[in-house]
Protein backbone atom coordinates (compact mmCIF):
# COMPACT_ATOMS: atom_id res chain seq x y z
CA UNK A 1 0.00 0.00 0.00
CA UNK A 2 2.91 2.76 0.87
CA UNK A 3 4.50 1.54 -2.25
CA UNK A 4 1.31 2.54 -4.27
CA UNK A 5 0.86 5.86 -2.37
CA UNK A 6 4.77 6.46 -3.28
CA UNK A 7 3.72 6.10 -7.16
CA UNK A 8 1.17 7.77 -7.23
CA UNK A 9 2.79 11.04 -5.13
CA UNK A 10 6.04 10.65 -8.02
CA UNK A 11 3.21 10.59 -10.81
CA UNK A 12 1.77 13.73 -9.45
CA UNK A 13 4.74 15.57 -8.88
CA UNK A 14 6.30 14.58 -12.14
CA UNK A 15 3.08 16.29 -13.80
CA UNK A 16 3.34 19.62 -11.95
CA UNK A 17 6.83 19.85 -13.01
CA UNK A 18 6.18 18.97 -16.55
CA UNK A 19 3.69 21.66 -16.42
CA UNK A 20 6.43 24.13 -15.67
CA UNK A 21 8.57 23.19 -18.52
CA UNK A 22 5.90 23.98 -20.98
CA UNK A 23 6.66 26.42 -23.68
CA UNK A 24 4.38 28.14 -25.96
CA UNK A 25 5.94 28.70 -28.95
CA UNK A 26 2.96 30.27 -30.71
CA UNK A 27 3.63 34.38 -31.38
CA UNK A 28 1.26 36.34 -32.89
CA UNK A 29 2.23 36.79 -36.58
CA UNK A 30 2.68 40.65 -37.66
CA UNK A 31 4.85 42.22 -40.13
CA UNK A 32 4.82 44.15 -43.20
CA UNK A 33 7.06 44.93 -45.79
CA UNK A 34 7.34 47.20 -48.95
CA UNK A 35 9.71 47.05 -52.31
CA UNK A 36 9.92 48.51 -55.46
CA UNK A 37 11.94 48.15 -59.03
CA UNK A 38 12.15 50.64 -61.44
CA UNK A 39 15.04 50.25 -64.28
CA UNK A 40 15.38 52.60 -66.95
CA UNK A 41 17.46 50.28 -69.25
CA UNK A 42 15.09 47.98 -69.34
CA UNK A 43 11.32 49.68 -68.45
CA UNK A 44 10.82 46.99 -65.77
CA UNK A 45 8.82 48.58 -63.06
CA UNK A 46 6.94 46.76 -60.47
CA UNK A 47 5.87 47.15 -56.56
CA UNK A 48 4.66 45.08 -53.67
CA UNK A 49 3.44 45.06 -50.16
CA UNK A 50 1.94 43.22 -47.50
CA UNK A 51 0.18 43.86 -44.14
CA UNK A 52 -0.37 41.05 -41.70
CA UNK A 53 -2.07 41.07 -37.90
CA UNK A 54 -3.04 37.77 -36.75
CA UNK A 55 -4.96 35.75 -39.54
CA UNK A 56 -5.77 38.63 -42.02
CA UNK A 57 -3.62 39.50 -44.35
CA UNK A 58 -3.79 42.26 -47.10
CA UNK A 59 -1.37 43.28 -49.66
CA UNK A 60 -0.92 44.63 -53.13
CA UNK A 61 1.49 44.27 -56.36
CA UNK A 62 1.53 46.34 -59.48
CA UNK A 63 3.58 45.83 -62.91
CA UNK A 64 4.05 47.46 -65.93
CA UNK A 65 3.16 44.65 -68.40
CA UNK A 66 5.60 44.56 -72.03
CA UNK A 67 2.64 45.79 -73.68
CA UNK A 68 2.83 49.19 -71.06
CA UNK A 69 -0.12 48.16 -69.28
CA UNK A 70 -0.22 49.14 -65.46
CA UNK A 71 -1.40 46.17 -63.85
CA UNK A 72 -2.10 46.59 -60.11
CA UNK A 73 -3.49 43.40 -57.97
CA UNK A 74 -4.93 44.50 -54.36
CA UNK A 75 -5.49 41.09 -52.11
CA UNK A 76 -7.00 40.30 -49.35
CA UNK A 77 -7.10 37.06 -47.01
CA UNK A 78 -9.11 35.82 -43.95
CA UNK A 79 -9.95 33.05 -42.62
CA UNK A 80 -13.70 33.47 -43.29
CA UNK A 81 -13.36 34.70 -46.63
CA UNK A 82 -10.14 33.03 -47.94
CA UNK A 83 -8.08 34.64 -50.69
CA UNK A 84 -9.91 37.13 -52.37
CA UNK A 85 -8.11 39.42 -55.38
CA UNK A 86 -8.83 42.44 -57.27
CA UNK A 87 -7.29 43.03 -60.49
CA UNK A 88 -6.92 46.72 -62.26
CA UNK A 89 -5.44 47.22 -65.52
CA UNK A 90 -4.94 50.72 -66.59
CA UNK A 91 -3.59 52.19 -69.90
CA UNK A 92 -4.19 51.17 -73.50
CA UNK A 93 -2.14 48.09 -74.95
CA UNK A 94 0.82 48.71 -77.85
CA UNK A 95 3.79 46.78 -78.95
CA UNK A 96 5.96 45.46 -76.36
CA UNK A 97 9.42 47.39 -76.48
CA UNK A 98 12.38 45.37 -77.49
CA UNK A 99 15.28 45.42 -76.22
CA UNK A 100 18.65 44.55 -78.11
CA UNK A 101 20.72 42.35 -75.91
CA UNK A 102 24.40 41.93 -76.98
CA UNK A 103 26.91 38.86 -76.36
CA UNK A 104 26.32 35.46 -76.84
CA UNK A 105 24.24 34.36 -79.88
CA UNK A 106 23.50 30.74 -80.98
CA UNK A 107 24.89 27.48 -79.34
CA UNK A 108 27.21 24.99 -81.10
CA UNK A 109 27.57 25.04 -84.33
CA UNK A 110 26.72 29.03 -85.12
CA UNK A 111 23.79 28.98 -83.45
CA UNK A 112 21.80 26.94 -85.88
CA UNK A 113 20.89 24.02 -84.13
CA UNK A 114 23.64 20.89 -83.44
CA UNK A 115 26.36 20.97 -86.63
CA UNK A 116 25.02 24.29 -87.51
CA UNK A 117 22.61 23.11 -90.17
CA UNK A 118 19.58 24.26 -89.09
CA UNK A 119 18.56 21.46 -86.34
CA UNK A 120 19.68 18.77 -88.36
CA UNK A 121 21.73 16.07 -86.47
CA UNK A 122 24.33 13.97 -88.06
Amino acid sequence: MKACTIAALLVVVAAASADHLYKDYYSHPKYSYNYGVADKHTGDKKSAGEVRDGHITKGYYELVQPDGVLRTVKYISTPKGGFQAQVINKGIAGHPAHYHHHGHHGGIGGGRGLGGRGGVIG
